[in-house]
């Protein structure tokens, strides 16, 4: 009775590992591992294990000030109700596909495999293992278009919140031979990713010419937005034809 009630409190409990085979992917690949139970000094029932796929995010309160939020962006679970008896060893392999919307862990962006086991009336314990994930080859396409087609700098890659598509990464680019002096900055969003092509929603800051666009830098109104889908048949004709897309929508908003 004594070490039921350890195990409830969370002492002399079970511990849980996860061991990941391939932390390096890319989005939309499958991910092995497997996880190492190993029991405490009592007999316990384990509910369910949880592979939760997880990302950090940007988010803005009430009072205008940001914070980071831990996000959700995939759930696994890869064992029923069982019993782990006392100093038992378990290994229980496990394999599933990255979301292909995975964000890549480029700059400040963050992707990790967290682990929990439901054990009832148990603290639940944590394993956070981190992973390096690339660009699903869709986003690849386009950003490998604005990066050594056009030749932009990327200077900023974060995830932030948005009220109408949810949790999104933006991309922050500076021209440095093509629209130097005509644009400020390049943003790009991706609203969709899939195995059909993509969405992404591009922002034109336009740079300062004269007095009339230095009133519209005070008053914010020297942005552009607009969406560009691109669909399995455009990303396969190459970067070349992606670049000059993306030129022609530029050139529009920057001048």
């Amino acid at each position: 009775m004594f070490k039921k009630l350890l195990a409830s409190a969370g002492i002399g409990s079970a511990e849980v590992d996860t061991i990941i085979t391939n932390d390096s992917l890319g989005a939309g690949e499958d991910l092995y591992g497997k996880v190492v139970i190993k029991g405490g000094r009592t007999e316990q029932q384990i509910d369910r294990i949880n592979l939760f796929v997880m990302t950090e995010a940007l988010r803005e309160r009430g009072d205008d000030k940001k914070y980071y939020e831990n996000v959700i962006l995939h759930r696994h679970v890869i064992e029923d109700s069982f019993t782990i008896h006392e100093e038992e060893y378990m290994e229980l392999p496990f394999s599933f596909s990255l979301p292909v919307k995975t964000p890549p862990t480029i700059n400040r962006t963050r992707v990790w495999v967290q682990t929990g086991l439901d054990i009832p009336q148990a603290i639940d314990p944590e394993d956070r293992d981190y992973l390096d994930v690339s660009p699903h080859q869709g986003m690849s396409h386009v950003l490998d278009a604005i990066i050594q087609e056009m030749q932009f700098e990327l200077r900023k890659v974060n995830m932030e919140f948005s009220k109408r598509y949810g949790y999104l990464q933006e991309f922050e680019f500076r021209p440095v031979t093509e629209f130097r002096g005509d644009i400020d900055e390049l943003e790009v969003v991706f609203t969709s990713v899939s195995e059909n092509g993509v969405e992404l929603v591009i922002e034109v800051d336009r740079a300062a010419k004269g007095l009339g666009g230095l009133f519209a830098e005070a008053l914010d109104v020297d942005e552009s937005k607009v969406r560009v889908p691109f669909t399995k048949q455009d990303l396969e004709r190459g970067t070349g034809f992606i670049a000059d897309r993306l030129r022609a929508i530029i050139s529009q908003y920057s001048s």
